[in-house]
């Protein structure tokens, strides 16, 4: 079908404001380089324990290049090239994988490892933990199962707290699934402390700089639209939360995963539309959804005023391509140079005084 045939008929809506920043993070993108990198060098099959990341686009790309996505190890044949997703991994998911002698991949966001390398270090001092996290979540799983079963303790909500059975206080530490609404982990997080009053936390925030960066642009944004499109996956947590957050300040939003999704009543009496983009989502799907609102009638396309996003991820060791594969296309996205920046590991915890 084509865009004229699907035009909405609109008359009033004029602007259209596109957040910054949007769309795909440091993690993200290394997440997929580490993939298509291994598509290149090994040849296809490569398999990939989860979605690499949580976009329906991604996936199907990287399913069209050759990978295939797993949930049990089992389903991977020996001597395979397997790479971890970005969320992480438990330890016995990872031991079992190097028991199987597969050659693995590791493209677990750095950030996250930052939260594993915190919580061991700390376990192996007697603490125990409180995470702040949805239940189910691939992040989470590979969180708590860094550790034995009943020394991290997860809530999901204020309620949660208060029915959070530690074995001792003296030692414990509080850790954030690293995509949540930073006013959401808040609240918990002082309802932990009212009751925790002496709980270590993070010297650094666990939730990302990314889903921060994106969270405080619909907070702007929401106050300058009408509306709010999001675009990501129903299975994107940091996407969610975007859509949340523009709701909770008194904006309309929708989240959709394509074009195809945006419906004509959502627009209605609608001048101003925000559009932002997940963590996981790239900036091709965010240039469809424009062009098709663009073809209601908008008059008018500007770019809010943000940060400007410059951290690039190392990649792991033996991903080098010859120079004849080297010149690949990024999915989804067109490249833009960036700074290198590194990032601390080993960053620890301070206590409440």
């Amino acid at each position: 079908m084509t865009m004229q045939s699907q035009v909405i008929p609109h008359s009033v809506l004029h602007e259209i404001v596109l957040a910054e920043p949007r769309g795909f993070c440091a993690g993200v993108d290394r997440a997929i380089e580490i993939v298509e990198r291994a598509l290149l060098k090994f040849g296809a099959p490569i398999y990939v324990r989860h979605e690499i990341v949580h976009n329906t686009f991604v996936v199907e790309e990287l399913k069209q290049k050759g990978a295939i996505f797993i949930e049990e190890l089992s389903d991977v044949p020996p001597g395979a090239t397997l790479v971890f997703s970005a969320h992480g991994v438990s330890k016995a998911i990872e031991h079992e994988a190097i028991a199987r002698g597969f050659q693995i991949f590791d493209a677990t966001c750095p950030l996250v490892t930052k939260v594993h390398v915190e919580i061991a270090k700390l376990a192996k001092e007697g603490f125990e933990f409180i995470m702040i996290g949805h239940k189910g979540h691939p992040e989470v799983e590979g969180t708590m199962g860094q550790l034995d079963v009943g020394i991290i303790h997860l809530v999901e909500e204020v309620d949660d707290v208060a029915r959070v059975a530690p074995r001792q206080t003296e030692k414990l530490a509080v850790v954030t699934q690293t995509t949540l609404s930073m006013d959401d982990a808040l609240e918990i997080s002082t309802a932990i402390k009212a009751r925790f009053p002496g709980i270590r936390e993070p010297k650094q925030q666990d939730i990302c700089y990314a889903t921060q960066n994106r969270q405080d642009a619909v907070k702007i944004l929401s106050s300058q639209v009408d509306l709010l499109i999001v675009v990501g996956s129903p299975t994107s947590s940091n996407s969610n939360r975007l859509r949340e957050v523009a709701q909770k300040r008194g904006t309309s939003s929708y989240m959709v995963d394509s074009a195809a999704e945006l419906q004509p009543h959502w627009f209605d009496g609608v001048q101003s539309v925000g559009l932002t983009a997940g963590a996981s989502a790239p900036e091709v799907l965010v240039q469809e959804v424009m062009q098709r609102i663009k073809a209601m009638g908008v008059v008018a396309v500007r770019k809010m005023d943000g940060i400007v996003e410059t951290i690039k991820f190392p990649l792991p060791m033996g991903l080098k391509l010859q120079p004849a594969q080297a010149n690949m296309t990024p999915l989804g996205q067109a490249p833009e140079p960036v700074a290198e920046i590194p990032v601390d590991l080993h960053a620890g915890f301070h206590q409440n005084k």
